[in-house]
């Protein structure tokens, strides 16, 4: 079953990317690199990195791809309006039966080669979050802390910045 899950992943995976490559539009590329995040999530799980799976999630497909999503629809604001009209349930319908179709393809030609690897028990422990959380506290505490510091740096300039911009604004209109 973990071999199935794997193969199915990793054509989504490839499928969506392809997809996002080769669409047009920019939003459907977007959520198409969504989708291709969340597979690339459910891959880490496969893999015992739990730690990697929420992080992908939650960082890259929660967080920046909102905001790539509506940075995208505030410039393109005609054609949200076309963007309903052009979506069609079938597409998406077929999209996903032929993932599903390649993914059993794959996985019968992966379980009659055998070249499909097996997962060493001892990856069990990387990846997790105690074994993350222990190199990053130990070994690399001061890179860590020095990147806190950079980012904290970072979040007050932008906010140095625009505020900059607001009181320049603001004298201009006096």
């Amino acid at each position: 079953m973990v071999t199935y899950t794997f193969v199915l992943l990793a054509v989504l995976a490839i499928s969506s990317a392809l997809a996002m490559i080769l669409n047009k539009n920019t939003i459907n590329s977007a959520l198409f690199l969504v989708l291709n995040l969340l597979s690339v999530a459910g891959l880490y799980l496969l893999l015992q990195a739990q730690f990697l799976a929420m992080v992908q999630v939650i960082v890259y497909a929660g967080a920046i791809m909102v905001l790539f999503l509506f940075v995208i629809m505030l410039l393109n604001i005609d054609e949200e309006k076309d963007l309903f009209n052009r979506f069609r349930l079938k597409y998406l319908v077929v999209f996903l039966l032929g993932v599903v179709v390649f993914g059993q393809l794959l996985y019968s030609i992966g379980g009659v080669t055998e070249m499909l690897p097996e997962i060493s028990p001892d990856m069990e422990y990387i990846g997790t979050v105690e074994a993350i959380g222990e190199v990053m506290y130990t070994n690399y505490v001061i890179p860590f802390e020095l990147t806190a510091i950079l980012l904290t740096a970072a979040v007050v300039g932008a906010l140095m910045i625009a505020q900059y911009k607001v009181n320049k604004t603001d004298q201009e209109q006096v």
